[in-house]
């Protein structure tokens, strides 16, 4: 009875942080803390994500990086939609209305949908019988 007793306690004790450390060298891993980070954005396609003053550590396993970032004040919001429009050269319509027997207006046209993709806009128009 003893001895269970025994086992169950080491299995409860704390380790210390130098000790944690040599454990996780040993198994390969390696972490070390980022100092002085002010903010970190996450942005996404529909929302940006900011945390002000977190803690950043930086675990190496295996050649893999994992950031993990914990505290800080967080705050989300949407995120921004920029159109960019796409300057369309006059020889690649001109080559797009020869190639599918469309006009000038309707070659340019699909060039701007498909963002200046030539393939994608003959394509495009062929299918458009």
């Amino acid at each position: 009875m003893v001895n269970i007793w025994w086992k169950a306690s080491l299995m409860h004790r704390r380790v210390s942080p130098r000790e944690a450390k040599r454990m996780m060298q040993r198994m390969g891993l390696n972490m070390d803390a980022i100092a002085d980070v002010e903010q970190v954005i996450i942005k996404t396609s529909t929302k940006e994500v900011t945390i002000e003053k977190p803690e950043v550590s930086i675990l190496e396993m295996q050649g893999q990086k994992i950031f993990q970032i914990t505290g800080g004040k967080i705050s989300e919001k949407t995120a921004e939609r920029k159109e960019t429009a796409v300057a369309i050269p006059e020889e690649d319509a001109r080559l797009v209305a020869d190639q599918t027997g469309k006009s000038f207006e309707e070659a340019k046209k699909a060039l701007e949908e498909c963002g200046g993709d030539l393939a994608k806009a003959i394509l495009l128009l062929q299918s458009k019988i």
